[in-house]
């Protein structure tokens, strides 16, 4: 059985070449990455960071567009609300579709949380792996997570398709359709789609190759991993979610 040939060139520039190989044929990347001499995540989290920003863009474009063709709905109450308070309603429903809503805080939101969760994600694989008795270190733990995201970076393609082709944002996403309302299981089935299942299986691959783990060693410990950030992050939008509807009902 003939070895993959581990792809020549340097690794550390920009290559969406690798980046389609990391889908089909990861142990090929991973070989390559096991013996590069500094970090080569680059390719992935630009074409990840701007994949990311269209999504937010596409999905705040057709919103935008939802709001200016909906009439909006006046309180039952609104005649006798003063001038002022008409007033300040109505500036209310115009800063709610302000650029800076729409587009600039969610856009930076999205990435500070991409980032971030790239990094605490190499982290904990790092940790993970070295309990287990990998050899690994944390600049190939980053390169790690960075390109088992490829998968990611094809479900950010295919959600913008969806917005063009439904003309409006993404309602539920992952499994959450299963189930009602926004709390932690809903929350947790949002984040549980294939493309999850096909980049907890890249981490396992880059594990085994890249940290020199077993397999069954590399499976344990991205599922601990991954199973933690995944409730952690569920619970916390579930938070935020209680939050919102606490403020709402207070007003």
């Amino acid at each position: 059985m003939n070895e993959p040939t581990v792809e020549s060139g340097p690794v550390s520039q920009l290559n969406l070449s690798r980046l389609l190989t990391a889908l089909f044929r990861p142990r090929v990347v991973f070989e390559s990455i096991a013996s590069a001499s500094k970090p080569v995540w680059r390719t992935p989290m630009f074409v990840w960071s701007i994949t990311t920003i269209l999504v937010v863009v596409l999905g705040g474009w057709m919103q935008s567009h939802a709001a200016l063709t909906v009439e909006v709905t006046l309180p039952p109450d609104w005649q006798y609300w003063s001038p002022d308070m008409q007033e300040s309603f109505m500036q209310a429903q115009q800063t709610a579709q302000s650029p800076m809503l729409v587009y600039v805080l969610p856009i930076v939101g999205a990435l500070i949380g991409l980032w971030f969760g790239w990094f605490v994600l190499a982290g904990m694989l790092h940790l993970g792996s070295t309990l287990f008795g990998g050899r690994g270190a944390m600049a190939g733990a980053l390169n790690i997570a960075a390109w088992a995201a490829a998968p990611l970076i094809v479900r950010d393609v295919l959600r913008m398709v969806f917005i063009l082709a439904a003309k409006h944002p993404i309602q539920s996403a992952g499994l959450s359709g299963f189930v009602d309302g926004d709390g932690m299981v809903a929350q947790l089935l949002a984040l549980v789609d294939i493309f999850l299942i096909w980049n907890i299986v890249l981490l396992v691959v880059g594990l085994r190759v890249v940290d020199s783990l077993s397999k069954s060693k590399a499976v344990i410990a991205v599922i601990l991993v991954v199973a933690i950030l995944l409730l952690a992050q569920a619970g916390f939008a579930a938070l935020g979610a209680g939050l919102g509807s606490a403020m709402q009902g207070a007003v």
